[in-house]
Protein backbone atom coordinates (compact mmCIF):
# COMPACT_ATOMS: atom_id res chain seq x y z
CA UNK A 1 0.00 0.00 0.00
CA UNK A 2 3.12 2.33 0.54
CA UNK A 3 4.04 1.55 -2.68
CA UNK A 4 1.17 2.08 -4.60
CA UNK A 5 0.60 5.38 -1.96
CA UNK A 6 4.28 6.92 -3.08
CA UNK A 7 3.52 6.00 -6.80
CA UNK A 8 0.28 8.21 -6.82
CA UNK A 9 1.80 10.41 -5.01
CA UNK A 10 4.68 11.33 -7.71
CA UNK A 11 2.11 11.05 -10.51
CA UNK A 12 -0.17 13.72 -9.41
CA UNK A 13 3.04 15.74 -8.38
CA UNK A 14 4.65 14.90 -11.83
CA UNK A 15 1.37 15.79 -13.67
CA UNK A 16 1.25 19.56 -11.25
CA UNK A 17 4.59 20.16 -12.71
CA UNK A 18 3.86 19.26 -16.30
CA UNK A 19 0.61 21.98 -16.23
CA UNK A 20 1.01 25.30 -17.92
CA UNK A 21 4.12 26.81 -19.83
CA UNK A 22 7.65 27.18 -18.57
CA UNK A 23 9.31 30.37 -17.53
CA UNK A 24 11.10 30.29 -21.42
CA UNK A 25 7.55 29.67 -22.92
CA UNK A 26 6.14 32.81 -20.32
CA UNK A 27 8.81 34.81 -21.85
CA UNK A 28 8.97 34.08 -25.42
CA UNK A 29 4.73 34.30 -25.79
CA UNK A 30 5.41 37.85 -23.99
CA UNK A 31 7.93 38.89 -26.49
CA UNK A 32 5.57 37.89 -29.08
CA UNK A 33 2.48 39.98 -28.01
CA UNK A 34 4.70 42.61 -27.29
CA UNK A 35 6.09 42.41 -30.96
CA UNK A 36 2.12 41.86 -32.06
CA UNK A 37 1.34 45.55 -30.10
CA UNK A 38 4.29 47.44 -31.77
CA UNK A 39 3.12 46.61 -35.04
CA UNK A 40 -0.50 47.24 -34.63
CA UNK A 41 0.59 50.63 -32.94
CA UNK A 42 2.83 51.50 -35.99
CA UNK A 43 0.38 50.66 -38.56
CA UNK A 44 -2.08 53.00 -37.02
CA UNK A 45 0.64 55.93 -36.45
CA UNK A 46 1.52 55.11 -40.33
CA UNK A 47 -2.29 55.26 -41.21
CA UNK A 48 -3.08 58.23 -39.51
CA UNK A 49 0.03 60.21 -40.32
CA UNK A 50 -0.82 59.31 -44.34
CA UNK A 51 -4.67 60.16 -44.02
CA UNK A 52 -3.17 63.84 -41.82
CA UNK A 53 -0.90 64.49 -45.08
CA UNK A 54 -3.57 63.25 -47.98
CA UNK A 55 -5.91 66.25 -46.04
CA UNK A 56 -3.26 68.92 -46.04
CA UNK A 57 -2.52 68.24 -49.91
CA UNK A 58 -6.21 68.78 -50.32
CA UNK A 59 -7.55 71.88 -52.30
CA UNK A 60 -9.15 74.06 -49.00
CA UNK A 61 -13.10 73.51 -49.51
CA UNK A 62 -14.79 76.37 -51.13
CA UNK A 63 -16.54 78.18 -48.12
CA UNK A 64 -17.89 81.14 -49.73
CA UNK A 65 -21.30 81.78 -50.37
CA UNK A 66 -23.31 83.02 -53.32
Amino acid sequence: MKKLFAIVTACAFLGLISCGPSAEEQKKMEEALQKAADSAANALLQQASSAATADSTKAPADTTKK
